[in-house]
């Protein structure tokens, strides 16, 4: 990578395509590439991504200019690929840019480069009860990088994989998840304690069946991945239950669209209350991203407070809520498998719903730790791990 191109970014960008020639016109540039694209730049985007050590400090990569601090009508003098092959331009201030060919090919937002980049992004995969379970060993993931990537992949794009061969000594989960990053601390603790008790402060604390839900649909942001750690499971019963919650919304949109819409839109209020704490959050079931793809559930029957909606809309509430309910116990859908000691779950908290059947307390003992990290933390570790 040319080093003055370096200050953009800590990742490397390969050249796909070297730069051949550069049109100006009176608001952008036209690039040409060897493999026969073409793409524009507009002035201004071009003045506010220059990459120089004076518009981006060169320790934190992050940038220092502020576009409204160069001259609004600012336009290059000169615009040439220099020796080394990267784009330069030379501007009426005598302020001067160069972009490294890869950068920038990476960056350009002609229609084929922004189809040629959603090409290349991760692919989630939905999936059903004829899931192949993603399966990783503790210590090669502990160990080996590209085992502990690896897993993160499955993590990302599948939403449930099991780690086997784990120490079955309390407090064993925190080194895994801190090969992630930091553990997210909640008003369970850093790490909580799944086990059935008479104090309980929540549902999870008991031995009765647990229905499908996601953790912590009270908080504004919901965890991202959670974890489950088995160390002790002797009790009769208990069984872990999963399912694709992406799979459902996105089965739900084509079979049933107004309960869809319906889930999508009209916000819900989940509570967490006990002695000493009492969380609430109002937001829809189901949430969409940018570019209208579901991105997260929001679910737990036992968290959630009376529906306040319209007159008009409570009808169409009920029904989708119960369809979607229908739906999660449909054996299509549904992944039940024990988990044994030494064994665990990591799931997305926001995408995989889970359950537990109930348990016998008087069979044997029954012990699971769990903990949460948050979905950003998967992502900037892949990054960096793919770096």
């Amino acid at each position: 990578m040319n080093p003055r191109a370096a200050v953009a970014d800590f990742r490397r960008y390969p050249i796909i395509s070297a730069l051949t020639a550069v049109h100006p016109l009176v608001d952008r540039v036209l690039v040409k590439w060897a493999d026969g694209r073409t793409s524009p730049f507009h002035h201004p985007w071009l003045r506010d991504n220059c990459p120089c050590a004076e518009c981006v400090y060169s320790v934190t990569r992050e940038q220092v200019l502020e576009i409204v601090d160069v001259p609004e009508n600012l336009v290059p003098a000169i615009t040439r690929v220099d020796t080394e092959g990267c784009l330069r331009i030379d501007w009426q201030d005598g302020h001067v840019s160069h972009f490294d060919p890869g950068w920038l090919r990476a960056h350009a937002y002609d229609d084929d480069s922004r189809a040629e980049r959603r090409v290349g992004q991760p692919k989630r995969q939905l999936w059903d009860s004829q899931l192949q379970l993603p399966v990783f060993e503790y210590q090669a993931v502990m160990d080996d990088p590209q085992a502990l990537l690896q897993w993160l992949l499955a993590l990302r794009d599948t939403g449930l994989t099991q780690v086997r061969g784990m120490p079955t000594e309390p407090g064993a989960l925190t080194s895994i998840a801190k090969r992630i990053s930091f553990i997210r601390e909640s008003n369970f603790g850093v790490l909580f304690n799944v086990q059935s008790r008479a104090d309980a402060d929540s549902n999870a604390y008991t031995a009765f069946n647990l229905p499908l839900h996601s953790d912590l649909p009270t908080r504004e942001l919901q965890p991202g991945l959670q974890f489950l750690h088995c160390l002790v499971n002797d009790a009769d019963g208990g069984e872990s239950i999963f399912v694709d919650g992406f799979a459902i919304a996105v089965a739900l949109r084509q079979e049933d669209p107004e309960a869809f819409q319906a889930l999508c839109e009209i916000p819900v209020e989940f509570r967490n209350k006990d002695r000493h704490s009492d969380y609430r959050c109002l937001a829809p079931i189901i949430a969409l991203d940018a570019m209208g793809q579901v991105s997260e559930i929001r679910m737990a029957n036992f968290l959630r407070g009376p529906f306040d909606a319209s007159a008009e809309q409570m009808p169409s509430l009920y029904r989708a809520y119960r369809r979607l309910i229908a739906m999660t116990r449909e054996a299509r859908f549904r992944l039940v498998q024990r988990l044994d000691p030494g064994q665990m779950w990591c799931f997305d908290n926001r995408r995989t719903l889970h359950a537990r059947n109930a348990f016998d307390p008087t069979s044997g003992a029954r012990h699971f730790q769990g903990c949460y990290v948050d979905r950003d933390e998967l992502l900037s570790r892949i990054l960096v791990l793919q770096r």
